[in-house]
């Protein structure tokens, strides 16, 4: 199993990915949302190389296997505040009916395939967990 918990820029931070499972096993376990904030390597071609798009592919199989869906993907233009490094190419959103279908996301139909993609496009990611339970497209 692939859960991302290595301590690298593409990894899981433990303490955070502990708290999730910490949910997914109680009776608190609710929708999550999850927005990933990925830089791409130079071999994945974003936006329009087979390397990427076969990753899409892969991920948007193996969330909707995991009971997920893919909300929106947009490709970033600039960091109008902060520094290079906080730069990204694409941000997802990626809603789960709950914590507990995120944390089985390893397990589910085409993971293994996504995996491998992820490791060959995603250079640098961040995965910021949101509440899951309002549309994320409304204004507080």
């Amino acid at each position: 199993m692939d859960d991302g918990v290595t301590g690298t820029h593409v990894s899981a931070n433990r303490d955070a990915f502990g708290r999730v499972r910490s949910i997914a096993g109680s009776s608190d376990d609710r929708p999550v949302l999850m927005l990933n904030l990925n830089s791409y390597s130079e071999a994945a071609g974003f936006p329009d190389g087979e390397a990427y798009t076969s990753y899409m592919g892969h991920l948007d199989h193996a969330v909707a296997a995991a009971g997920g869906r893919v909300l929106w993907r947009s490709p970033t233009l600039d960091v109008v505040i902060g520094c290079e490094h906080d730069a990204y190419d694409e941000i997802l959103a990626v809603w789960y009916p709950s914590h507990a279908a995120f944390v089985a996301l390893p397990e589910a139909d085409g993971a293994d395939a996504m995996f491998e993609r992820r490791r060959v496009c995603v250079e640098h990611a961040t995965i910021l967990s949101l509440p899951g339970d309002r549309d994320p497209l409304r204004p507080v």
